[in-house]
């Protein structure tokens, strides 16, 4: 029996205060001669404290643990930084279950809190509050994994945020070079209407070629140019002091949280960030986290201090001299990085222009060869357009089955080159080389199976069936004949 220290200590009064024996404290307090001698002999009381019983009551959460674990199972695969906050887990459950979800963000973020801390620990930061005058923005990439197509990405989100708002927006992309850069920025100062007059950058190559001292820094030719085209200031942190745009590396976070987890999927990246944009300007609805207005009342003062756009568009692209190797094809990216021009280039001078999403092939008289979609990681990668290799296979049949371009025609197509002696294959593929010069590659391919269904086997037929499914050919309305006109036999 466990009893309160009032009565503890009167017990122990009347035993060596009064002189009471155990049978008349007994009689005295009614409890027992064990509970008694239990107290009389103890000399510990020190405070014990002991863990407070859970409630054994069913919580509200309990439908939905199982869809919470299976999010925060599944971010142990996914970057440290596009992890599930207990925010967006509440809006992922009321998004999917609506009014079924009932719960409120407190009892979730205190699930969530105690079944993060078997995986993640979070370390405490200090920011120290700045002023910041309307119109000044600071920019800042960072990493968000992403799937267009179904092909995955270690993708970079590019992030410009305006401190004294608070306001933010960010466009995504497969990489983080110059042109990812100049293409994001361009984005938004269209999609705002206007430019910020100062911007603070941290110190990328792809922006700095030197660092001296007392702040110097020698900028890349062509960001000069970009920022100069657009007129605003470019100030740069001190080095290894990302803490100097502390606004913008705060929005990265935020918008990997809010608007990148789970890992988004989509078809066309273009798309995705039109939409992305849209979406964040929803989000200035909400109350300053210092100041007394919405974040979009803020936001006007920014607006107004943005500078106009310029007349002329700007093409965020790089153009860059490259010699084709034996096989005619280049390389960027310290070579990691292949890309094909056609055969008759093969150790020739080529211009490579670069962008954001795309790697075109020009002559030395700027006419343009081939366009590729451009390679990210580092891995070894290369693409090679095999349709400009057409001509060189139709002069060696026999190595089509060897090259790449083989792949690209359908069965039928493929069955009909296995019928083929060396002579007729080699008519054949210099016959779909013309007509894909002519036109295009599916247009020849479209002719060949067209012949091939009505059973012909020459080369002259599959270019009369070419002409006519490429021909314009003018359509004339129906007549009715006369009422006097002969009926001629079928």
């Amino acid at each position: 029996m466990t009893l309160a220290m009032t009565d503890i200590n009167d017990i122990k009064k009347l035993y060596f205060k009064k002189g009471l024996n155990v049978a008349e404290i007994m009689r005295k307090t009614g409890h027992d001669r064990k509970t008694i001698n239990k107290y009389l002999d103890m000399t510990d009381f020190n405070l014990v404290l002991e863990t407070p019983e859970r409630s054994k009551r069913g919580s509200k959460l309990d439908p939905f643990k199982k869809t919470i674990d299976e999010w925060l199972e599944a971010d142990k695969k996914v970057w440290r930084k596009q992890r599930h906050t207990a925010k967006r887990i509440h809006t992922r459950l009321t998004e999917i279950y609506g009014s079924k979800y009932d719960c409120s963000y407190r009892l979730l973020a205190e699930y969530v809190k105690i079944k993060k801390k078997e995986i993640f620990s979070d370390e405490p930061k200090f920011f120290l509050p700045l002023k910041h005058l309307p119109g000044e923005a600071q920019v800042d990439f960072g990493r968000t994994d992403f799937r267009e197509n179904g092909t995955f990405y270690e993708g970079r989100h590019l992030n410009l945020s305006f401190p004294q708002s608070n306001t933010g927006y960010a466009q995504l992309f497969k990489g983080e070079n110059l042109q990812c850069l100049e293409q994001g920025m361009i984005n938004i100062f269209n999609h705002l209407g206007g430019v910020p007059s100062r911007i603070v950058f941290d110190n990328a190559s792809s922006m700095i070629s030197d660092i001296g001292k007392n702040k110097y820094r020698k900028l890349t030719e062509h960001f000069m140019m970009f920022k100069n085209h657009f007129r605003f200031e470019a100030v740069f942190c001190n080095p290894a002091s990302g803490h100097e745009k502390g606004n913008v590396e705060g929005k990265v976070g935020y918008h990997r949280r809010n608007y990148f987890v789970p890992p988004p999927e989509f078809d066309n990246l273009d798309e995705f960030n039109k939409s992305l944009l849209t979406e964040l300007d929803d989000d200035q609805y909400r109350e300053h986290y210092r100041k007394n207005a919405t974040q979009h009342e803020l936001f006007q003062a920014d607006l107004k201090a943005l500078l106009p756009l310029p007349e002329l568009k700007f093409e965020p692209a790089l153009v860059v001299s490259k010699k084709a190797d034996a096989n005619a094809c280049i390389t960027i990216h310290k070579g990691k990085h292949r890309y094909s021009t056609k055969p008759s280039l093969a150790k020739s001078n080529v211009f490579v222009k670069l962008t954001a999403e795309k790697v075109i092939i020009l002559e030395q008289d700027l006419k343009e060869i081939v366009t590729h979609d451009r390679l990210y990681g580092d891995l070894k990668q290369e693409s090679i357009n095999w349709i400009l290799y057409l001509g060189q296979i139709s002069k060696r049949p026999t190595a089509l089955k060897y090259t790449g371009i083989y792949d690209l025609f359908p069965k039928a197509a493929k069955d009909y080159f296995d019928t083929l002696d060396y002579e007729n294959l080699k008519a054949t593929l210099k016959t779909l080389n013309t007509l894909t010069e002519e036109t295009n590659f599916e247009a020849a391919v479209d002719a060949l199976l067209d012949a091939i269904s009505h059973g012909a086997s020459d080369t002259d037929s599959i270019q009369v069936l070419f002409k006519r499914k490429n021909s314009k050919i003018m359509e004339l309305d129906g007549h009715l004949a006369a009422k006097n006109a002969p009926e001629l036999p079928e």
